[in-house]
């Protein structure tokens, strides 16, 4: 096979989680990579280094910010990737969403070989059918489950880490935004990153400021807020909760994203709801903290040194997908160790204290 698409149309970490599967794809085959995502997708595919080409399609059954694509764009897009001329379409899905939307853009764009995983008999719309057995039979991790999907191919990799690409060239960019931002980029830093691209995932405003305020008192450690331009205001109000002369420097929506990769790794913890950011993270290396919605329990970090907290979502932003509320019925009844603050801040200190003799950094 010389010309591979891959198709992972949801958000920015999903297919970040789906980096590895795609690294055992161009490591088996030596191929041409061809990614269709979407727009949030599309942001980080230049820091994936086994990606050679992108594709924007902000389908209309997948959840995402972007307005929806135009009713005839479905055939533009089976157009394009006929003229393609893939070998293999892989389809990577989360076990809640619905393939065949996806599978069926393949179909008709007549690429000869279709794998996707499928709860549902799709005949002749797959010809490398895998039955969906998630959530009812187990869960694994996201990124074990896309690997799992691309061995049906005989695909395999040496690693199955995470990586992105950090571009140590903007180091010098990075650090000039946080002076002017009165972070010193000589000394420590946690990021505290709020924002998120779903509100059932949103950490409560106040609790973040009596995070913040905790973290100060007992850390000699610098605290950036980050998030998107659009997530500044909030940033600012959190600031604005913590005290202005506090020290607490804001950064949300001063770096490019290959900017804030760089950012991230240079960074001695981060501290996030679970979104793309907690991906970055462990494809880094960076120690990271999640305070983590019951949402989607697949999507964990991975491989990297952390702890996961969780806590509750409003009954009112809770998912109408059966799939998502089977999994919520099942978690949350279990005994999981709570995102407060004052776990949240005892969990962050135990991981700066855990960091190697010459990395580790100083609390009070």
């Amino acid at each position: 096979m010389n010309r591979i698409l891959c198709i992972r149309l949801d958000n920015m970490g999903d297919l970040i989680m789906s980096s590895p599967a795609i690294r055992a794809l161009k490591n088996t085959f030596q191929c041409h990579i061809t990614v269709l995502t979407s727009s949030m997708g599309a942001a980080v595919t230049s820091s994936i280094p086994d990606i050679d080409e992108t594709l924007v399609f902000d389908a209309p059954w997948v959840q995402n910010n972007a307005a929806p694509a135009a009713l005839d764009a479905f055939n533009e897009v089976v157009e394009r990737l006929r003229r393609g001329a893939y070998d293999a379409a892989v389809i990577f899905t989360v076990y809640s969403q619905n393939p065949q939307p996806s599978i069926m853009l393949a179909y008709m764009a007549g690429i000869p070989l279709r794998l996707a995983y499928c709860r549902e008999n799709p005949y002749h719309l797959l010809t490398h059918w895998v039955p969906e057995k998630e959530p009812y039979d187990f869960i694994r991790h996201q990124v074990r489950r896309d690997l799992d999907l691309v061995a049906q191919l005989g695909a395999t990799a040496a690693s199955d880490k995470l990586v992105l690409e950090v571009r140590e060239e903007l180091w010098p960019v990075v650090q000039n935004k946080l002076a002017e931002c009165h972070l010193a980029p000589d000394r420590p830093w946690i990021i505290l990153h709020t924002g998120v691209s779903d509100a059932r995932r949103q950490y409560p405003m106040q609790q973040w400021i009596d995070v913040a305020k905790a973290l100060l008192q007992k850390t000699d450690m610098q605290l950036l807020l980050t998030g998107t331009a659009a997530e500044r205001a909030q940033a600012l109000r959190i600031r604005h909760g913590i005290g202005r002369n506090s020290g607490v420097c804001v950064g949300a929506g001063l770096f490019s994203l290959p900017e804030f990769i760089t950012l991230v790794r240079h960074s001695a913890l981060v501290i996030s709801v679970n979104t793309g950011t907690v991906h970055i993270a462990a494809a880094t290396g960076t120690p990271v903290l999640v305070l983590y919605a019951l949402t989607n329990p697949q999507h964990t970090p991975w491989k990297v040194p952390g702890k996961v907290l969780y806590f509750d979502v409003a009954p009112q932003l809770r998912s109408k997908n059966e799939v998502i509320r089977y999994v919520y019925n099942q978690y949350r009844n279990e005994e999981l160790p709570p995102a407060r603050p004052e776990y949240i801040v005892q969990e962050a200190i135990a991981l700066l204290q855990s960091m190697t003799p010459g990395h580790r950094y100083s609390t009070r």
